[in-house]
């Protein structure tokens, strides 16, 4: 035990302000509604901006179990773009209904997401990349260095002080809904880009921060992840289809095959029909194509599979019904390039450092994946001038903030030695890892929750390991 990093906080004592949530029933996407109370603050969108406009930041606060004595814990979604009100409706529904055992769990959507949309616009631009005709990897960036322009001008006519949509404005945002419900101090529990938000407040306020749970982490320099990374990735997910011998026997070589389609593509590209309501409309699918929905897919084992089949299929009949398929399923056909403001402005602003995308671009030139892990970075980066934070905010956090690092070997969108690098200067870290597990691991075995819950009450379990059971690599989830 490490009862001396774990302080047992009073019950939340709520302010005047706090005091206006409105009860209400919250449900699940499973029909299960429980009592909640929705609450609301504003803040300013941009805070180095005396004239900007204010904007209301969203909750929901789902209060403690009887005899919880910790301090709130605030969940912070992945994305960036994610809703924290969302997630709460999801798969983890049950996972928020178990933290109250330890305190409020307040579904916190950061601004421009969820409650705190604000009627933020969707970019629609004039730019269109061709859907029949072949472009190169420098054309596709320029199209959407051009259409990130043009959003930016689009979004200060229509009023939005884009320049506060970084991840150090949502930080202040956080002490601010710290402050307005009267806690001393917080929990953060975090996923993906949330664990990015979480790390720079860890440097920002950390004595506002009573310890964290962060699953699947992005360091403030992992925006773009490293292509050998994912090179890596790829020898862990052929080592768990060894590990199955239908899959083995179907996929013996995940590496040469992806090579082989990528090399067929680029050399003579393939023309598809894409069903569609309106009829079937002519693809032509590039090499680029199938890296960026690879990069989707790869994020968990089960859909992972659906990456290999796909490339099975391609490889060996000759022909691309899954692809087809996603296409069908996950693009707008016939639609100009369009941006979301919160994520676009988001991963802008944390950027990435000279010498990271320096390495970035060299490992890009022969990776599997080339650069499109993190489509559209670090083709975007600086496309904004005058936008951006900087090294000082990229840089990892220090302190003494005791911190739960959940890491899965199959995932494929972050990954655990890197993870576990952006955290190398917290003095406290417990870190554990989750066999067979990818990016959304928090519901794949009991074991997870267990082990949070065990840390929550001051339980070391750093070096745990924990198995969670592969899907079968051969079947598709659809």
């Amino acid at each position: 035990m490490r009862s001396g990093l774990f302080s047992l906080l009073p019950a939340l004592a709520l302010t005047g302000a706090a005091l206006a949530e409105e009860p209400i029933s919250f449900t699940s996407n499973d029909g299960v509604s429980v009592e909640a109370f929705q609450g609301a603050f504003t803040v300013p969108e941009n805070r180095g901006n005396p004239d900007s406009r204010m904007i209301e930041i969203g909750y929901v606060r789902f209060p403690a179990l009887e005899g919880a004595t910790g301090a709130p814990i605030v969940y912070l979604a992945g994305g960036p773009g994610g809703s924290g009100t969302g997630t709460a409706r999801g798969r983890r529904f049950d996972l928020f209904m178990q933290m109250r055992r330890h305190g409020d769990v307040i579904a916190f959507d950061q601004r421009g997401t969820g409650l705190s949309r604000n009627d933020l616009p969707t970019c629609v631009s004039s730019v269109s990349v061709s859907e029949t005709e072949p472009g190169t990897d420098a054309e596709y960036a320029g199209a959407y260095r051009q259409a990130a322009r043009e959003c930016r001008v689009f979004w200060r006519e229509q009023g939005v002080g884009i320049e506060g949509y970084t991840t150090a404005e949502s930080v202040a945002d956080i002490s601010d809904l710290r402050a307005h419900l009267g806690a001393e101090r917080v929990t953060l529990w975090g996923i993906s880009y949330g664990t990015h938000l979480a790390m720079a407040a860890l440097k920002a306020i950390p004595d506002e921060i009573d310890r964290a749970i962060l699953a699947s982490a992005e360091g403030l320099d992992q925006t773009v992840k490293l292509p050998s990374r994912t090179e890596a990735y790829i020898e862990r997910l052929q080592a768990a289809v060894n590990a199955q011998p239908g899959a083995a026997a179907a996929y013996p070589d995940i590496a040469g095959m992806m090579a082989r389609v990528h090399g067929r593509l680029e050399a003579e590209p393939m023309p598809l029909m894409i069903p569609g309501a309106d009829g079937a409309r002519p693809f032509l699918l590039q090499r680029r194509d199938l890296q960026q929905m690879t990069s989707g897919l790869i994020a968990d084992p089960a859909s992972a599979a659906i990456a290999l089949a796909m490339y099975a299929e391609i490889d060996q009949a000759g022909s691309a019904n899954i692809a087809s398929a996603i296409i069908a399923r996950f693009y707008e056909l016939g639609a100009p390039i369009s941006l979301q403001p919160m994520s676009t402005a988001m991963d802008l602003a944390s950027g990435i450092s000279a010498e990271r995308l320096a390495q970035v671009e060299h490992e890009a030139q022969t990776a599997l994946l080339g650069a499109y892990l993190n489509f559209p970075m670090p083709q975007l980066n600086g496309v904004w001038d005058g936008f951006g934070l900087d090294d000082d905010f990229r840089a990892a956090p220090t302190g003494e903030t005791p911190i739960l690092l959940l890491s899965g070997t199959l995932d494929g969108r972050t990954y655990p030695d890197s993870q576990r690098a952006a955290l190398s200067r917290m003095a406290h870290v417990d870190w554990v890892i989750v066999e067979n597990a990818g990016h959304n691991l928090f519901m794949t075995t009991p074991e997870v929750p267990a082990v949070m819950h065990r840390f929550m009450v001051g339980a070391d379990v750093d070096g745990e390991r924990i198995i969670a059971p592969l899907p079968d690599l051969t079947e598709l989830p659809f």
